[in-house]
């Protein structure tokens, strides 16, 4: 069985011909069909997380299968497919980057509504996050104007979409020309490469919602963007870990920053998932997922740190799909 490992910290994932798993009692084993490549997997496979699994271990944090054997009282019998996420998966223990994986009950999530395995491997994090911003944190209404800073990436994207089904007036802002495209229908899509562009969005400040992908030093400006009284939901920080505010001015702003921080929130994004799966398979929500196979983990994990994914992406352990 094939398998792609980590055999230092910092170095590129190898495929190696690893044991078959064999499943014990209270276990379900499972036939990998994609395992997600995300930003947490570059950052176990760093070193420096907390959280690392014992060298050399297979990577993979999330993934979609069909369970292959299972206890009977499991509640996942063999064909039925499955979300695979939590239980210590390519953090305390080998992952998702494999064949074949035998699991806890507790690190699968039964899908009953058909998915592709790539969607099903990889909409579970921009699904659900989005959900928790806008209706959890920011607590969105009908008719707001909502600016989404990343919105060709995955979990900008899923919002964009998510606040438009909700009645909200998009903007998506993206750093490249190129990603203009990727921004979703109904959107008006704007590159900070336009000087004009950006200076009309601090002028008009006609927005009352800013979703911030990105981080970094510029955070602050960005929430310029928005009308005073507004609110600003920070996600992530892929452009910069730090942010610098003078106070005085972010009084007179007077613009909410608001967390998110969707560890503390995975029970809320659990609950959610069923209904925004419904609205995958549906046609009414997308995931955009780039494949590639398992033997070029090492080139996904890559582009997923040069910023070159356009989505999320999967490798497949049985091939192309």
């Amino acid at each position: 069985m094939r398998a792609a490992r980590f055999h230092a910290w910092g170095a590129p994932p190898a495929v190696d011909d690893v044991p078959e798993p064999v499943r014990e009692q209270g276990r379900v084993l499972v036939e990998v069909q994609a395992g997600a490549v995300a930003h947490l997997d570059a950052t176990i496979a760093g070193g420096d997380f907390k959280m690392r699994p014992e060298l050399p271990y297979i990577g993979g944090v999330e993934g979609a299968g069909v369970v292959l054997e299972s206890d009977d009282d499991s509640g996942f019998e063999p064909g039925c497919q499955v979300m695979l996420r939590g239980g210590g998966l390519g953090m305390l223990r080998d992952g998702t980057w494999t064949e074949r994986v035998s699991v806890s009950p507790k690190a699968l999530t039964r899908l009953n509504t058909p998915l592709p395995p790539e969607v099903a491997a990889t909409f579970f994090v921009p699904a659900t996050t989005a959900h928790v911003v806008l209706h959890d944190v920011a607590r969105l209404e009908a008719g707001e104007e909502v600016i989404v800073v990343g919105a060709a990436g995955a979990v900008g994207s899923m919002v964009a979409q998510q606040a438009m089904a909700a009645g909200a007036t998009v903007i998506g802002v993206v750093g490249r020309e190129d990603q203009l495209a990727d921004v979703p229908d109904g959107a008006e899509a704007v590159a900070t490469t336009s000087p004009d562009a950006v200076t009309r969005l601090a002028e008009a400040r006609s927005a009352s919602l800013l979703v911030d992908t990105l981080g970094g030093e510029d955070l602050v400006g960005r929430t310029r963007w928005v009308s005073q009284g507004g609110r600003a939901v920070v996600i992530g920080y892929v452009a910069g870990t730090g942010v610098s505010i003078d106070l005085p001015s972010w009084l007179l702003d007077d613009v909410a920053l608001l967390p998110v921080n969707m560890i503390r929130r995975e029970h809320r994004a659990r609950e959610v998932a069923g209904e925004l799966v419904e609205k995958l398979s549906a046609g009414e929500l997308h995931v955009a997922v780039q494949q590639f196979d398992l033997a070029d983990a090492a080139a996904a994990l890559d582009e997923l740190r040069a910023g070159r994914l356009r989505g999320r992406a999967v490798v497949t352990p049985h091939g192309l799909g």
